[in-house]
């Protein structure tokens, strides 16, 4: 067998595939020059958005807040309670349809839909988090102006509307009282940040950082407000950014360029299209049959592949969960020991280099943020997402390498966290926040 590896590994050296590839100081200080230039309003890759929401929240026993969640194409509101100890209690949960997935809607009939869900809370709190998981600009107000919709929804007139607002307003013709009603939109990587703030109790940490690596991927963290200086704020204090960190201009090696420019709108994300679960198992199926070309996988193994649909990432992932499974399609195409220890090993380095570069992505955002330093106070990562949970070795690779990288190297501490429910604590704290 170690013939075979050796020749696998070659292969994927040639192409820059292995995690060997990533020289994590070199992508760790782009990283970083491109969120130094983001937050300037200079040319970056790293739109660095400002959320004007910190996680200096005072929560009251018993406090209540109203929390929607508009993402994917589904909206959901509940009401968040803290109790005498300060831990949240969600009910009065109930979830919808966004308005736009089915047809075309108008700026009016959108506002009428979500008032609709609101309406059954509006007494129960003059607080109101909404995580809005769109692209959207945050103002200093703390509402949230969308700049586009994902392709599901169609609702075009709601492009450049402060959804905020005009959800209140559609609520005052309804005859509700809005005066004492402040609602805070925020992006789903900084709810999921507030989330670990929220659930943190009487654990000491240092900073925060809310990452989601699913379908997508993103990242924030906490910048003191005197380094965005693209903005005008208060220089004292810090705020939490988004990063948009998916959109990092990074192409590792001629594959990678290949596969890119086979995405939609090749020219952007392609951090994303790097390491994102909607992305990582169809490059994957690009690095196989760049294996059978080069004869690293057999002639036999070569129709076999021809026969199943294109990889994803939970096939892909299967593989390496359970290699003898007969169920699944790639042990199908399996006819020999080499064939199979070859495909192992290419899975197996197309994820670790994923983790590589997503502990790329973690240790800039801690060093960014300039907490961690002390062991007792970490900085906590309350890290979301499928793919980060669900792809075999993903996880486990990833805190591997934040562990070599930015603690053995650069002595700053992290802790882990998954917390249920994250998008919906984080609004609720977002709300929380406004006086």
């Amino acid at each position: 067998m170690d013939k075979i590896i050796e020749k696998t590994e070659a292969f994927l050296n040639s192409w820059h595939l292995g995690p060997d590839s990533i020289d994590m100081d070199q992508y760790c200080s782009q990283f970083l020059q491109e969120m130094d230039a983001g937050l300037a309003g200079k040319n970056s890759s790293l739109a660095m958005i400002p959320s004007y929401t910190t996680t200096e929240v005072s929560i009251q026993p018993g406090s209540s807040v109203i929390v929607l969640d508009a993402g994917g194409t589904n909206f959901r509101t509940c009401l968040v309670t803290f109790d005498e100890e300060l831990v949240p209690h969600i009910s009065h949960f109930k979830k919808c349809g966004m308005p736009g997935v089915k047809h075309e809607t108008s700026a009016q009939e959108f506002f009428k839909i979500l008032a609709n869900e609101v309406e059954p809370l509006i007494d129960l709190s003059d607080h109101i988090g909404f995580c809005f998981s769109y692209a959207a600009k945050i103002t200093a107000d703390h509402d949230g102006i969308p700049i586009v919709f994902s392709k599901e929804i169609k609702a075009p007139e709601v492009i450049g509307m402060p959804v905020g607002a005009s959800l209140l307003n559609e609520l005052a013709v309804r005859g509700h009282n809005i005066t004492n009603k402040k609602v805070a939109v925020v992006n789903d990587t900084v709810a999921t940040l507030l989330a670990g703030k929220a659930a943190a109790g009487t654990t000491a940490y240092g900073g925060f950082v809310g990452f989601i690596l699913g379908t997508g991927t993103n990242t924030a963290y906490v910048e003191k407000n005197s380094k965005i200086t693209k903005a005008k704020i208060n220089s004292n204090g810090s705020q939490i950014i988004n990063v948009e960190s998916g959109n990092f201009d990074l192409i590792v090696g001629p594959l990678d360029k290949r596969f890119i420019d086979s995405t939609k709108n090749p020219d952007d994300y392609h951090f994303e299209k790097v390491i994102s679960g909607a992305y990582l198992g169809k490059f994957a199926h690009l690095v196989v049959s760049q294996a059978i070309e080069e004869q690293i996988l057999s002639e036999r193994f070569s129709k076999l592949f021809a026969t199943i649909t294109p990889l994803d990432t939970t096939r892909m992932s299967h593989y390496l969960e359970m290699p003898h499974n007969k169920e699944y399609d790639l042990v199908k195409c399996i006819t020999n020991e080499e064939d199979a220890t070859a495909l192992y090993v290419i899975l197996d380095a197309v994820i670790a280099r994923s983790a590589k570069l997503t502990a790329v992505n973690l240790s800039a955002a801690v060093l960014k943020s300039e907490e961690g330093m002390n062991p007792r106070y970490p900085v906590c990562i309350n890290a979301d997402g499928t793919t980060y949970y669900k792809t075999k070795y993903l996880q486990r690779y990833t805190e591997q390498y934040l562990y070599e990288f930015l603690e053995r190297k650069h002595h700053r501490y992290t802790s882990f966290v998954k917390i249920d429910d994250s998008p919906i604590l984080g609004a609720a704290l977002a709300g929380l926040s406004l006086a």
